[in-house]
């Protein structure tokens, strides 16, 4: 295979996301790629490597180093190198974008790469405290010792607490965003409003259920403004993609297959306010590199941690200009049947936001929906599709960011 070769998905599998208080990572996991490698027409033994995302078994389970060899034993892929990838919430896309490469290098015609995450556990405490792992600590133990005795601290670090305090993060953004575009909590709801009718169509997404503005508003408050129906909740799941070569998946008449045209990751990096964002700078390149354009998109699944990032993802993508994003949702440019559409999947509002599978998540999303394979949530004639998924805090950035597009 020469290494200009092109690279495809020729095959995706994923669990329904949501909580499995009987199934661990090891069985999610083994769905996920046997559905991808059947999905793709091929062997396990077939497979030239593995690229295995998981974010926090180490904390959740205790698992750690070994992490893929381990729930990847029973099903036939392992003899080949295989490789362990974290980096935070981006570590699926970051897997795949290793896989990506392994073929771009000229090394492998075929390349598996899961994602995989167990956050349910009976202690919650725990779940939070592993999610809020993704920041640097140090510079947060500094803060702490900087703040006045009985000054109340960011939830996330008692061990008592009832969510993540980078639901604090996030909502300290989302009040910032709302001064610069106007964008009220009504707006917000309206995100969650389309997230959860598109979930409800969606037969892998946690939650099924339809929600109106004033349900959403009137949910349990998290961090002013966000209610938990404008947070991505705790849950399982597993995904699974096999990449081959596009000469390869065309000696062994693989017809289906969708091109990576782009895969960019960048780190974030301390900047100033008025400086690009990590999201923006790679946002930049992967156009470049897939030679498409901002119109080309049809489809996109973005980042959603929490609605407002919709927006803010929206805007920095290049979909509208800054502090538009309010009036693009509201033209329903975004939802099925507008120009282009978000999330169809649900979202991580959801479809559910297990960390360490969430990226290649998405991507099975915009794979299908290039195929034409999602039913009542298709996107008619969707040709060209965007996934963006983002990881960890680094001062104003992401601490890690990922865009990928692919055609059909």
């Amino acid at each position: 295979m020469r290494s200009t070769d092109r690279v495809t998905v020729a095959g995706v599998g994923m669990t329904r996301f949501g909580k499995h208080p009987d199934r661990g990572v090891r069985s999610l996991a083994e769905e996920a790629v046997r559905d991808a490698i059947k999905d793709a027409g091929v062997e396990p033994s077939d497979v030239e490597a593995v690229f295995f995302s998981n974010a926090i078994a180490g904390l959740i389970t205790g698992q750690e180093m070994i992490r893929g060899q381990v729930a990847l034993r029973n099903i036939g892929v392992l003899g080949v190198p295989l490789f362990n990838v974290e980096n935070a919430c981006a570590s699926a896309s970051s897997a795949f974008h290793l896989a990506w490469m392994a073929i771009t290098s000229g090394l492998y015609d075929v390349v598996l790469a899961v994602g995989a995450e167990k956050m349910t556990h009976p202690d919650k405490s725990l779940t939070f405290r592993a999610i809020g792992t993704a920041v640097d600590l140090e510079q947060l133990r500094e803060l702490k010792e900087r703040m006045a005795s009985g000054e109340r601290k960011p939830d996330g670090e008692t061990g008592t607490e009832k969510k993540s305090f980078f639901m604090d993060i996030y909502a300290a953004s989302t009040r910032e965003y709302m001064k610069i575009s106007g964008a009220t909590a009504q707006t917000f709801a309206d995100i969650a409003v389309k997230s959860h009718a598109f979930g409800a169509q969606n037969p892998k997404a946690q939650f099924h259920d339809r929600v109106t503005r004033e349900q959403v508003l009137a949910a349990r408050e998290v961090s002013p403004p966000l209610t938990v129906l404008m947070c991505s909740p705790v849950g399982d799941g597993a995904a699974a993609a096999v990449l081959m070569s596009q000469n390869y998946a065309r000696r062994v008449g693989i017809s289906r297959a969708v091109e990576v045209r782009a895969s960019v990751i960048f780190s974030g990096r301390d900047r100033a306010a008025d400086e690009p964002t990590a999201l923006e700078r790679v946002a930049k390149r992967a156009y470049e590199l897939a030679a498409v354009g901002r119109s080309d998109l049809d489809v996109s699944e973005v980042h959603d941690a929490a609605a407002p990032a919709e927006l803010i993802a929206c805007e920095e993508l290049g979909l509208c200009a800054r502090g538009a994003g309010p009036s693009l949702l509201a033209s329903g440019a975004t939802n099925l049947g507008g120009a282009h559409v978000v999330n169809p999947s649900g979202g991580l509002l959801s479809k559910g936001h297990p960390i360490g599978a969430t990226g290649i998540a998405q991507i099975v999303e915009v794979v299908d929906q290039l195929r034409g394979r999602c039913g009542a949530r298709q996107v008619d004639g969707a040709r060209v599709g965007l996934t963006e998924n983002g990881g960890g805090f680094l001062g104003r950035d992401a601490a890690a960011m990922s865009v990928h597009i692919f055609s059909i």
